[in-house]
């Protein structure tokens, strides 16, 4: 387990562990974002941020840091000092299931220290408007009379967007064209203005544009509707029962981050999503909180991994 691997990590470093009274933070705190500003993953960051700022009385800054996709910022949390004052927020991807992707990732998402589950959210089969199919089973008939020519969107190869893509490819036999992009928002804009023909997006951002009648949604990617569109069926109700589609997003410290450290920062961690301001601008944001020890977060990462890794292993998906 990823806790039992930090304490032995520590005890070869000879590294103490940090006294349950030993006052933290002494300093700013830093919350890395591996990605672009504006993003989910970006907004929850700076929601937590607030909350935990407010609850230590030290300033908790964001670092957004989009370079070389999710993988530079991941990687300077993973060389950052395990001493608390950097943290990364992250989607599933960095933190569970990248080295199952990359050959040769210059971090091992396996070392991190699960810290909080924050929110998810599921993620929709969104569509252009002229597209025509005005379901998950006439999409597939209109896919396999189109060999090919059908494009998806995703934040690039590994995100949740792309996988679930594939997945859509392997259960429902069809091939269709990868377009990848630099966030979630210029998909998105892609498919409203018809470039793409669909991406699966967050309900935090599709669902405006599909209250707007600027795209359709054609099936929700949780195991059952969701009440933020409940008009709209799951991916299991279309044909799917196999398929699943969710992001979600935690926070994670670096390798040999001391686990009294860990539960400390747990804690305010989980005082902040209890807080009905912060519940209502999730709800808002039709993210779920979640409330999680480490453990629970540990637990949870490990089922995500082997979730994907079947996805990816029977795909045979491998980046360069």
């Amino acid at each position: 387990m990823r806790l039992l691997s930090t304490i032995a990590v520590l005890a070869a470093l000879g590294v103490t562990q940090i006294s349950a009274g030993e006052p933290f933070p002494t300093r700013t705190v830093k919350l890395v974002v591996p990605g672009a500003g504006g993003s989910t993953t970006d907004i929850i960051a700076r929601l937590i941020a607030d909350r935990l700022s407010q609850n230590w009385g030290k300033p908790v800054v964001v670092e957004n840091i989009s370079s070389g996709g999710n993988l530079v910022g991941t990687t300077t949390v993973f060389r950052s000092a395990p001493d608390g004052y950097t943290l990364l927020v992250s989607p599933p991807g960095p933190i569970t299931f990248n080295h199952l992707l990359y050959r040769d990732l210059a971090y091992n998402p396996r070392e991190f220290v699960p810290v909080a589950l924050l929110a998810r959210v599921p993620n929709a089969l969104v569509v252009k408007n002229d597209l025509p199919a005005t379901n998950v089973k006439e999409l597939i008939a209109h896919a396999k009379a189109n060999p090919g020519k059908l494009s998806y969107g995703s934040q690039g190869v590994g995100s949740t967007a792309y996988l679930s893509a594939i997945q859509l490819e392997t259960l429902g036999g069809v091939k269709m064209v990868h377009v990848p992009y630099r966030g979630a928002m210029p998909a998105l804009n892609d498919v409203i203005a018809g470039h793409i023909d669909m991406f699966f997006d967050t309900l935090t951002t599709s669902v405006p544009m599909y209250r707007g009648a600027k795209v359709k949604i054609l099936a929700v990617g949780s195991a059952e509707r969701s009440r933020v569109i409940p008009e709209v069926p799951s991916m299991a109700e279309s044909g799917f029962p196999g398929f699943r589609s969710v992001t979600w997003f935690a926070i994670v410290a670096p390798p040999g981050t001391p686990f009294t450290l860990v539960e400390k920062i747990n804690r305010a961690v989980v005082e902040g999503l209890y807080r009905p301001e912060v519940k209502k601008r999730l709800q808002r944001m039709a993210l779920e909180p979640v409330i999680s020890t480490p453990a629970d977060t540990e637990k949870f990462f490990t089922e995500e991994t082997a979730f994907w890794e079947k996805v990816i292993r029977e795909n045979k998906l491998k980046i360069e």
